[in-house]
């Protein structure tokens, strides 16, 4: 294998691994940006090693004993340090025994729930809601922070240093790495929904990368999000995000060709959707509706993805409703996304013409300036009016814009038949 080939194999394992690997470390040495540090010493011991002695039969476990090795290493210094300056008592050093045989105990065992752990940890008061979201898209979904950039809609900078401050902050604040209980459970819930929610959405659509999907994204995180209907089940807001999860989810199989090219959802084989996952969601939408609290923000999407998992063909599906659902989302959480979708429904309800009266108010949103799915979604209406010259500028202009090599290779087929 070329060196090549070893480093695109390292990124793919560190992607799927790192998670894992970060949240048992912050489990034992209680310090997230610790871990981080730790995890990331495991992955250049690998592009160090792997060129020269081959990849590892497991990988995976690999990259986990090296973390292991270089956080007892760690603390074991930390004890002699402690000795050289007398101020090491016995207590700690039984607490450092302990935290040793931990460790070498702990990480090799299934982790368990410490990734729901971290989030609830990165997800405390001291921190801010961006610097919230961005640190835990660092940690559990691996992402860099261009791709984290991308998907807040911020530059690069701004993403780097939330991540640095976020990571300082929990540092010096000694935030515990446990799940909160009572109300300082609640108060972290919707931040904690928001990272799940974002962590599947990267594994949905991959921001940037050869593959337009990462499933093991999205199972990390409908995997989190059912642990959590248990232990709030009186949260509507938890099973709505669960049911909009799941819903997705089951049309993960008929979104990709048997060659990775995406399947956008019109033209997705409904008989290739999962119909126990469809029935999982639909039975967390009924439970979140019968909780009788207002619908908060992923009920009404869950409600949307209902009116897509119950129509049999694309036809059947119920858009004037979709419209209406999307008019309450905007209503609970005004953004420019949300009403990109709504112009989609309103297209697909009443007409190409009524969707893009709507787009064309968002083309001058700054947000949405480096945004690929505008013009994307302008181009295909442009196309359905017969506007072909304007169709085709839109989808080459989406092609530049998206990060991910799958989008990419679909706009610039979509831009072809503009003039074919």
């Amino acid at each position: 294998m070329s060196a090549t080939d070893t480093h695109r194999a390292i990124d793919a394992v560190w992607r799927i691994e790192s998670a894992r690997i970060i949240a048992g470390l912050a489990r034992i040495v209680r310090d997230v940006g610790l871990a981080e540090e730790l995890a990331q010493d495991a992955l250049v011991a690998a592009l160090e090693q792997w060129p020269d002695s081959g990849i590892p039969d497991n990988p995976g476990a690999w990259l986990m004993a090296a973390a292991k090795h270089r956080a007892i290493d760690r603390l074991r210094r930390a004890k002699l340090l402690e000795r050289k300056h007398g101020e090491l008592s016995r207590e700690l050093e039984a607490r450092q025994e302990r935290a040793v045989s931990d460790l070498e105990a702990a990480i090799d065992d299934d982790i368990g729930d410490d990734r729901l752990r971290l989030i609830f940890t990165a997800c405390h008061p001291v921190l801010s809601p961006e610097g919230r979201a961005a640190l835990t898209l660092r940690l559990l979904g691996g992402l860099t922070t261009d791709e984290i950039a991308r998907a807040f809609l911020v530059p690069e900078p701004t993403v780097a240093q939330r991540i640095v401050r976020a990571k300082r902050a929990l540092s010096e604040a000694h935030v515990p790495f446990e799940m909160p209980r009572g109300a300082e459970r609640a108060a972290r819930l919707s931040s904690v929904l928001e990272v799940i929610y974002l962590v599947f959405n990267e594994g949905y659509t991959a921001t940037a990368g050869d593959d337009w999907l990462r499933p093991t994204l999205c199972e990390d995180a409908l995997r989190l999000g059912r642990i959590l209907a248990e232990l709030a089940a009186d949260e509507p807001e938890v099973h709505g995000l669960v049911a909009l999860m799941e819903i997705q989810a089951s049309r993960i199989g008929a979104r990709v060709s048997p060659s990775g090219e995406p399947i956008l959802l019109l033209d997705q084989d409904r008989s290739r959707w999962d119909q126990l996952l469809i029935g999982r969601g639909l039975a967390a939408l009924e439970r979140a509706e019968k909780l009788g609290k207002a619908r908060g923000r992923y009920t009404v999407q869950a409600a949307i993805a209902a009116c897509h998992a119950r129509a049999r063909a694309p036809e059947e599906t119920d858009w004037s409703r979709i419209v209406s659902l999307y008019g309450e989302l905007a209503q609970l959480t005004p953004s420019p996304i949300v009403e990109l979708n709504r112009a989609v429904a309103l297209a697909m309800a009443y007409g190409p013409g009524k969707g893009l009266e709507l787009i064309d108010t968002l083309v001058a949103e700054p947000s949405l300036k480096s945004y690929h799915l505008l013009p994307s979604v302008r181009g295909d209406l442009l196309f359905k009016l017969g506007r072909f010259g304007e169709a085709q500028a839109e989808f080459e202009r989406a092609a530049t814009l998206t990060r991910n090599v799958r989008e990419r290779e679909l706009m610039l087929e979509r831009a072809k038949a503009c003039v074919d």
